[in-house]
Parts: structure tokens; C-alpha cells; sequence
């Protein structure tokens, strides 16, 4: 899904830097790239992760050129948050990635962000092949990046959430990897995921509005109830299973595209198996558009957690769509 209805267009959401950390603005457009890149960052461009020449199968790579000095591990190299745009999955592209440059800047984290067939392009499941490529592209590659191939997290709002979230979910399901790529032999499984109002399960979706039901129509081949099994295999909420990664949820109660409950559904799904899952709730809060630092500060908090093993208790009241004055 994607950014909010405005003057009749679909939008959609980017993150948007903030001072010292990183956040989900949905200012209903993608910002415009920054001249050149912020000190100490450095990027690796249009990568191709699935050996086509498909302009939509490529990646961004961003790293820091000096990592801080407690940005090692034992186990060497740096985290990755692979970040996945949204767009209601016919629009947005990796671009919007660049949003995520606090955190290359803080010399502590890479950053991935990928593109990925659209459904102009190709319908269910082509969108979820390439983004497991691009993973396994990754994990092939880290280590002359730099990078720890066992700490690689993703992030990714509405659609991009959704995508996420399947990440997380069927790093076992092999009906899902694909054939793309040259590093087949390469996991596809995640340490930890962020997720921004990403819908969760397809087979409950009634609650949407007219705009949602028709971008997912559009990505299954057909309305929920016309393809249910298409419904299911897409739905992340249906492969909820014990050992699956940490996710962290963060969704308004007013969100028009996808409702909030679909974030309350995955929750219960891993509370059932085992699986963390924080929820974390901005009451009356729409489509993206969330400006309380709160939201960046407990984001921050799951990352470093989960992908640096710093200790954190991270608070799931909820949070106030904009900070008190």
C-alpha cells in the first residue's frame, strides 16, 4: 500500500531523516535525492542482484567510509538494514533508501535498499522473488562489503512492509524463494524486522478502502475472495511460525489503507507461536505522516537490539501521532 489519497492520486510513503536518527514521513511524495552523499557514506549503485538486465532487479548499497570504533563485533563486519519501498507495489522505487543515511552516517550500520518488479510489471509472487534475491545477493557479497552476513535486518512501510514481513516470515518457505540470481545456496533468513502499516493477511482485508482492495486485486491477479489461495500465499500472517526474527509493528488506528487491525492480527499470530512481536500504536494516527521522535527512538532501540545486542527494554505504550508542544 501507499502513502494516502490525495486529490484523487495514490502517494506514497518514504522515510525521512531526522536530526541523529530516521523515521516514516508520509508526505504523499518521494523526496528528491541530495546532491552527492553526506559525510562519511559511501555508495555502491544499481547493483544487479538477480544476473538480469531488468532495470527494477537492482539494489543501492550504502556504506560508511570509516565504521565507529564500536560498530565491531566478534564476529566482524557491520549490520545491514535492507530497507523495501512501498508504493502499493506499482509505484516507488529504491531511491527512497536514502532516507536511511542517518544510519550509515552514524558509522555503526550499512544500508540496502532494493527495487523490485512492480505489478505493471508482473503480478504475484515476482515481488517477493526479487526481494529474497536481493537478499541472497547480500548475504553472497558481505564479506567484501564488510558486512556481517548474519546480522542483516530489514525495513519497509506499507507495501514495503508487507515485503518485509514475508522476509521474516518464510525464510524457511522454499514455495517462495525463486530461481533468480547466482547464489542460490545463500539463506534468505533475517535477523529482525521493521515494519510500517505493511498489510498482513489478504484473506481479512474487507476493511480497506476501495483504493486498497484495488492495488491488492492488481498484485494478486484478482480480488481476495476471486483467488484465496493467491490471498493465503501472500499473506505473511499465514507462515507465522516458532523461531521466526523479532518484528517490531508500528501502525495508526486511523489508517485508511490498511487497517490497523491487520497489525493487531500478526501480533496475536506470533504471541501464539513464540515469535516477538512489539506493537507499537499511534492512536488516531492515518497512513504514515508519524512526526514524534518516540517512533524513531524505540526503532532505534529494536535495530540496535537485535542487530548490535545491545540491551534495551523497549516500551509499547502508545504514541502520540505528533509530540506535545
Amino acid at each position: 500500500m501507499s502513502g494516502r489519497v490525495m486529490s484523487g492520486r495514490m502517494t506514497w510513503c518514504v522515510l525521512a531523516a531526522v536530526a541523529g536518527g530516521w523515521a516514516w514521513n508520509g508526505t504523499g511524495a518521494a523526496a528528491p535525492p541530495a546532491a552527492g552523499l553526506p559525510a562519511n557514506v559511501r555508495a555502491e549503485l544499481d547493483i544487479p542482484y538477480a544476473a538480469t538486465d531488468n532495470p527494477r532487479q537492482r539494489l543501492d548499497l550504502y556504506l560508511p567510509e570509516a565504521a565507529a570504533a564500536s560498530a565491531g563485533t566478534p564476529a566482524g563486519g557491520l549490520p545491514l538494514v535492507v530497507f523495501v519501498h512501498g508504493g502499493g507495489w506499482q509505484g516507488g522505487d529504491k531511491g527512497a533508501g536514502r532516507m536511511l543515511l542517518p544510519l550509515v552516517q552514524s558509522g555503526e550500520y550499512a544500508v540496502a535498499s532494493v527495487g523490485y518488479r512492480l505489478t505493471g510489471e508482473a503480478i504475484w509472487p515476482a515481488q517477493i522473488h526479487d526481494c529474497k534475491a536481493a537478499i541472497r545477493w547480500l548475504r553472497a557479497n558481505a564479506a567484501a562489503h564488510g558486512i556481517d552476513p548474519g546480522r542483516i535486518g530489514v525495513a519497509g512501510s506499507s507495501a514495503g512492509g508487507h515485503l518485509v514481513c514475508l522476509l521474516g516470515t518464510t525464510g524457511d518457505v522454499e514455495s517462495l524463494d525463486g530461481t533468480l540470481g547466482e547464489h542460490r545456496d545463500a539463506s534468505e533468513k533475517v535477523a529482525c524486522v521493521v515494519n510500517q502499516f505493511g498489510p498482513c493477511d489478504f484473506t481479512e482485508i474487507a476493511e480497506a478502502n476501495a483504493a486498497a482492495k484495488g492495488m491488492v486485486a492488481k498484485l494478486l491477479g484478482g480480488p481476495p475472495a476471486e483467488v484465496p489461495d493467491v490471498a493465503k500465499s501472500a499473506s505473511p500472517l499465514a507462515y507465522v511460525t516458532p523461531g521466526d526474527p523479532p518484528l517490531i509493528c508500528i501502525h495508526g488506528t486511523a489508517d485508511p489503507l490498511v487497517p490497523y487491525s491487520q497489525s493487531t492480527r500478526l501480533d496475536e499470530a506470533c504471541e501464539k507461536a513464540g515469535v516477538e512481536c512489539l506493537l507499537l500504536t499511534i492512536p488516531g494516527g492515518g497512513h504514515g505522516g508519524f512526526r514524534n521522535p518516540e517512533v524513531v527512538r524505540r526503532t532505534r532501540q529494536f535495530l540496535d537490539k537485535h542487530l548490535r545486542g545491545r540491551e534495551a527494554t523497549i516500551s509499547e505504550e502508545p504514541i502520540p501521532a505528533v509530540a506535545a508542544e
